[in-house]
């Protein structure tokens, strides 16, 4: 079997998206045309990375559609933050490099920080930022440069992280979290200049990317999200507010909504509340 060299964590519930989780994985959602999983694709290749994989558990043929050069492993149960990883842990080298399927960021300096795991000797690096604000979980780093996390601290992590082999060995067989193995681990956090970075976890925040990142395409409707493969009909600009219409979407064209949620399945036109 080829060897993995980038691992992009895409399984998961989706929670946080309410109900654009009935249509789609988090990760499968589009901004400019393309997979939040390919936007992670492409920042590992730009650095290097091309042999790359990751995991599916909610609507997996949904994620495959969107995973263009990734190897896509189903995980039927849940394995966790580090449980995950077994899918590669007998496919790596001298590292594997890791990211978050729900964050975006065009460039990442993945090679770097993979310099600075190799460098150091350490089980796990993560890649820290100067914290920009906002809800994100701060952490600071000791004297030793191992993360700790409680509530204060300069720091952001990314979603980037860097697992030696070693590291990988100790996963136990069936669900794990990274939380429970940092006891075991030489864990240390190594800080990147700062750089365009989001996390798209909930309605508001893909409603918001779009808006900044492709407003011509899925944010082409002022203050909603609309699917490349979703027809929102003439005038849909006075028509919509705070929607997005998924996959499918053809919602009729008289209709006028306003924090709604359409999509197609099987055939029907499905309308939720965006606000649950």
């Amino acid at each position: 079997m080829d060897t993995i060299d980038g691992f992009l964590l895409a399984a998961g519930l989706g929670t946080r998206m309410g109900p654009l989780s009935e249509a789609l994985p988090k990760p499968a959602w589009t901004l400019g045309g393309k997979s939040l999983l390919q936007w992670g694709a492409e920042a590992l290749r730009a650095e290097g990375f091309s042999r790359l994989a990751c995991n599916a558990h909610l609507h997996p043929a949904r994620l495959r559609e969107g995973a263009e050069g990734v190897e896509v492993f189903d995980e039927p149960t849940l394995l966790g933050s580090a449980g995950g990883l077994l899918h590669a842990r007998d496919r790596v080298d001298d590292a594997l490099l890791t990211w978050n399927a729900d964050a975006l960021a065009s460039r990442v300096p993945f090679a770097a920080l993979k310099a600075a795991h190799l460098a150091s000797g350490a089980d796990l690096t993560w890649l820290l930022l100067p914290h920009p604000g906002g809800p994100w979980t701060r952490v600071w780093l000791d004297a030793e440069r191992r993360v700790h996390g409680c509530g204060e601290g300069p720091y952001l992590f990314t979603g980037a992280a860097c697992w030696s082999p070693r590291a990988l060995a100790l996963l136990p067989d069936g669900p794990s979290e990274v939380r429970d193995l940092l006891p075991r681990l030489d864990h240390r956090g190594f800080v990147a200049e700062s750089f365009p970075w989001r996390e798209i976890g909930t309605p508001e925040a893909l409603i918001e990317a779009a808006s900044d990142l492709a407003p011509d395409q899925e944010g082409r409707v002022k203050g909603c999200y609309l699917h490349p493969a979703s027809d929102p009909g003439p005038d849909a600009s006075s028509r919509f507010t705070r929607c997005v219409l998924g996959p499918g979407a053809k919602p009729p064209l008289a209709a006028t909504d306003h924090d709604a949620f359409w999509f197609e399945h099987l055939g029907v036109q499905i309308r939720l509340n965006l606000r649950t």
